[in-house]
């Protein structure tokens, strides 16, 4: 457990992307209404105690996540790289659909961050008897704000605050479309819990380098796409998707522990895919654990038609590294190295 101080100089910007949480029923029509700060203070009049400077910035119009799009992500960074150098920390508030998309994005497009960016949501509006959205609120803001004795941040990566967990954005994939427990971190531990106190993990926080400056990234390349394998899926349609003009890379959510079928047709599309330049990751399609295609000899004929490991990365932190890292003009041979790097903490290596 990590040893903080509370500094009432400490000051987080509110970036409201749109979602549940910054929607507030008007109480005359009932209408949910969007993100207004003054009504916000109106509903969780706790934050006035935290004794932090807490500026907000909305999006106007607000975005659904489901039209969440690379051009918002770059929108997000923008922001936050204009206003690094006035802020300890960051909280964007945004829908719950796709935040784990972009908190994967974000994770890229922040190079050599060094504080706080903390995605939160709610399942139920700010304004709901029963909401969740007060207290991802309230907490998301206080790790923003959370510093070490010595003045650094606590948490000075991209992280996702849920329902008393804050993990590593793009270790997180949502779960659940119905209960407060909406998102999970598989295959890396949680990073803080929040009970009476909220319990940092040290040794697993990134370590930022504060000699580097933050390097925004804002390019993409979005000609990638998933192909999920299942019984009796079709030659014709693993054809036609692999020669889908301008695509670029395909995330191949495979069986177990990264098995795909042995019949000939399927290896032989694989193998001119490559060969054609286009970088095809293999992911497992199940919810914990990852890829190890050496392990059978279905996973082998995989690697020997220039499969690469996607190791045990989430589909979401797969697709946006893909296009990340596409939208850089890399070479085959580069983009093929770094995915089979860690970036930002996203895979693990065994």
């Amino acid at each position: 457990m990590t040893k903080t101080m509370k500094d009432v100089t400490s000051s987080v910007l509110l970036i409201y992307t749109g979602g549940t949480i910054g929607m507030i029923a008007n109480p005359e029509t009932g209408a949910l209404e969007n993100f207004n700060f003054d009504h916000l203070l109106k509903h969780v009049p706790e934050l006035k105690r935290l004794n932090y400077r807490i500026s907000p910035y909305p999006f106007d119009p607000p975005i659904d996540s489901s039209d969440m799009e690379p051009s918002h992500w770059a929108r997000m960074v923008r922001i936050i790289a204009e206003n690094y150098e006035m802020y300890d920390g960051f909280v964007i508030l945004h829908g719950t659909d796709t935040m784990a998309y972009t908190a994967s994005a974000l994770s890229f497009m922040l190079e050599n961050l060094s504080k706080p960016v903390i995605l939160t949501g709610s399942q139920l509006p700010i304004g709901t008897l029963r909401t969740d959205g007060k207290e991802n609120l309230i907490t998301a803001i206080e790790i923003a704000a959370a510093k070490n004795c010595d003045g650094t941040a606590t948490v000075p990566e991209v992280c996702i605050f849920f329902e008393n967990h804050l993990m590593r954005g793009n270790r997180t994939t949502k779960i659940n479309a119905e209960n407060f427990n909406a998102f999970r971190s598989f295959n890396y531990p949680v990073l803080a819990k929040a009970g009476i106190h909220i319990k940092y993990e040290p040794g697993l926080i990134r370590k930022a380098d504060r000699t580097k400056p933050l390097k925004p990234h804002f390019l993409f390349n979005t000609n990638v796409v998933i192909l999920t394998l299942f019984p009796g899926i079709q030659e014709r349609i693993v054809t036609s998707l692999l020669h889908v003009p301008g695509l670029k890379a395909v995330v191949l959510k495979t069986f177990g522990s990264g098995n795909a079928p042995q019949k000939e047709w399927f290896i032989k599309q694989l193998k001119e895919a490559t060969e054609r330049g286009i970088v095809i990751v293999n992911i497992t399609q199940c919810t914990s654990g990852g890829v190890e295609m050496e392990r059978y000899e279905t996973g082998m004929h995989l690697l020997e038609a220039g499969v690469i490991s996607g190791y045990d990365s989430t589909p979401e932190c797969a697709v946006t590294k893909l296009m990340f890292l596409l939208g850089h003009g890399l070479t085959d041979s580069e983009i093929r190295q770094k995915m089979n790097s860690s970036l930002a903490g996203e895979i693990t290596k065994r």
